[in-house]
């Protein structure tokens, strides 16, 4: 049950909004829901969620709307429907545009996604990635951008596909898996080997933090860990203060612009 409290103003539309307000709004791409003090993201539909600006907006709006409703200590469960947590950029999208408009919209996804992670990193409370489908590219880097990832091990894989279709892996995605992957053998074969990650195999590469029998389990078991982490009734702002230092290789890496060559290069093999 969505859960309706004060009135929010957003900067974009200065009308009042609500958990409810974003629900009614953001539906077709996700939907956010907040149980005692857990906030659930969920990521909406049967298809392959693809980073489109369209998708990053309406998630960027729930986390703005999350930074509104937040009074106590809280977490974060972000999750999808369907068989993807998300497939990552757009890339039929940004092709559809031809040959001389597709590395702007290229731009602009990845400008959008650096902003969403800036955002997570930033974010005054745990963030935990209930991951219930395939995570791939961009998508893989969105999971990983949560402080934690939970994975359900009868379905999905973790896949940096870049090497497989021919792309280069962008710089800061690359200070994303150098922060969050810890081991160097890991991180090779994550991005030298294209290698598919089940569940098992990430949990044994220390990628992930836990699997899970199926998705209802795997979303359980992250609210259940949510509320654990609550209790320690941490103050939220030292807590995202700490983040932005641990992580702040990412936040540098997220600030600076895609080159002409990155864009390039990623739009011939469109």
């Amino acid at each position: 049950m969505v859960n309706k409290r004060r009135p929010f103003f957003s900067k974009r539309s200065c009308e009042p909004c609500s958990i409810s307000c974003f629900v009614r709004e953001n539906r077709e791409m996700c939907t956010l829901e907040k149980r005692g003090n857990i906030f659930i993201l969920t990521l909406t539909g049967s298809g392959e969620h693809r980073l489109n600006p369209s998708l990053l907006d309406a998630i960027e709006s729930a986390l703005h709307q999350i930074r509104a409703e937040n009074s106590a200590p809280s977490a974060l469960v972000t999750t999808s429907e369907g068989k993807f947590f998300s497939n990552g950029y757009d890339l039929a999208w940004a092709k559809s545009a031809g040959p001389e408009s597709s590395g702007d919209r290229l731009r602009l996804m990845s400008s959008k996604l650096k902003s969403l992670v800036a955002n997570l990193v930033s974010l005054p409370m745990p963030t935990i990635a209930a991951v219930t489908g395939h995570a791939s590219a961009g998508g893989y880097i969105l999971a990983l951008s949560h402080d934690y990832i939970l994975m359900r091990k009868d379905r999905g894989f973790l896949y940096m596909s870049e090497l497989d279709i021919d792309l280069v892996i962008p710089p800061w995605f690359m200070a994303v898996v150098h922060c969050k992957i810890g081991s160097p053998i890991a991180r090779r074969d994550v991005v030298l080997r294209a290698k598919k990650l089940t569940a098992r195999e990430a949990v044994e590469y220390g990628v992930i933090d836990s699997a899970h029998d199926s998705a209802g389990e795997t979303v359980a078991a992250a609210i259940r860990f949510g509320e654990e982490l609550t209790r320690r009734k941490w103050d939220g702002n030292v807590y995202g203060e700490i983040r932005m230092r641990l992580l702040s290789e990412v936040l540098a890496a997220t600030g600076l612009e895609d080159t002409e060559e990155q864009v390039n290069t990623t739009r011939s093999r469109l």
